[in-house]
């Protein structure tokens, strides 16, 4: 039985490989009505057929906008979704919000049954292969693995910069109350130090979260086999959809079908806020986020 896995920091373009890869016929997919309904524990059975053709191409709707367009944000979706609340009730309490990443040594054999009998029982039921999971936050790659050796991952990685901007635009970032109790656990002594450094600087602390998931994602791909891993930058997939689609159905064992050109299709690509970060951030902000994410952007060749 196969798992694959989209992730990235959020907010970094996942959500839309993610839907995008969930138009091929053959994957399968945790939907946002499953995850609403936590306590039934839905298998998903129709999810794939009911999300790929679901609605026609409208004339005018970009690719983030097309995929939510069945369900809207806050009603039920039969789209793909993270699905925390279901694997925090039916597999490990803390899945959705550890405050590091989950590791291999933190997967206990109590653990490792849940993990396999909740992914195994939706890829028998939605009868795919593989079914492909999106996770934001940290990696989680190293826990999966332990229960999957097969495991392939698709990395998604965006500019630093447009990510720490969009984070401060979104409600759900608590960034606000400070490292010491925001979700991502406490920062490293060198980043903590850069932070205070900043005068405790909120631009800066996002920016700093960027490059703690980062980080935590360089050491996830060093510890995954070879040939299991693919990196995608969500600038290169804007830019040359097709080309990046493809590499990803590739490394998935997937064909470039006829039924996946007609999902394909109904996704636009525009440019859209790619460098909105220079705009919604003052001169003083930018540079503060240069000073402190210089090295990650560029090894990513930002």
């Amino acid at each position: 039985m196969s798992l694959a896995v989209v992730v990235g920091t959020g907010r970094c373009g996942s959500t839309l490989v993610q839907e995008l890869l969930c138009r091929h016929p053959r994957t399968g997919f945790i939907s946002g009505l499953d995850d609403k309904l936590p306590r039934l524990n839905l298998t998903g059975r129709f999810n794939g057929p009911f999300y790929r053709g679901a609605a026609p191409r409208p004339p005018a709707m970009t690719a983030l906008r097309h995929s939510r367009r069945l369900l809207e944000r806050g009603r039920l979706r039969v789209a793909p979704s993270e699905a925390y609340q279901l694997l925090d009730r039916h597999v490990l309490a803390g899945f959705g919000k550890p405050c590091r990443d989950l590791l291999a040594g933190d997967l206990t054999p109590h653990a490792a049954r849940a993990l396999r009998a909740f992914f195994d029982a939706r890829i028998r039921a939605q009868r795919c292969d593989p079914l492909l999971h999106h996770l934001t936050g940290w990696p989680r790659t190293g826990y999966l693995h332990a229960a999957y050796p097969d495991l392939k991952v698709v990395h998604v990685v965006r500019d630093g910069r447009a990510v720490a901007n969009s984070w401060l635009q979104m409600g759900w970032w608590d960034g606000w109350r400070g490292p010491d109790n925001w979700y991502l656990g406490s920062l490293p002594g060198a980043l903590r130090e850069q932070w205070e450094d900043s005068g405790r600087s909120f631009v800066v602390l996002a920016a700093l979260g960027w490059r703690m998931l980062t980080d935590a994602y360089a050491q996830a791909r060093a510890a995954h086999p070879a040939g299991q891993w693919l990196d995608l930058r969500y600038e290169d997939v804007v830019a040359d959809p097709r080309g990046q689609l493809r590499r990803a159905l590739e490394f998935l064992g997937l064909d470039w079908s006829p039924a996946y050109e007609r999902g394909f299709a109904r996704f636009d690509f525009p440019a859209g806020r790619g460098a909105a970060y220079r705009d919604e951030l003052t001169a003083p902000q930018l540079t503060a986020i240069d000073e402190v994410l210089r090295e990650p952007l560029a090894a990513w060749g930002y």
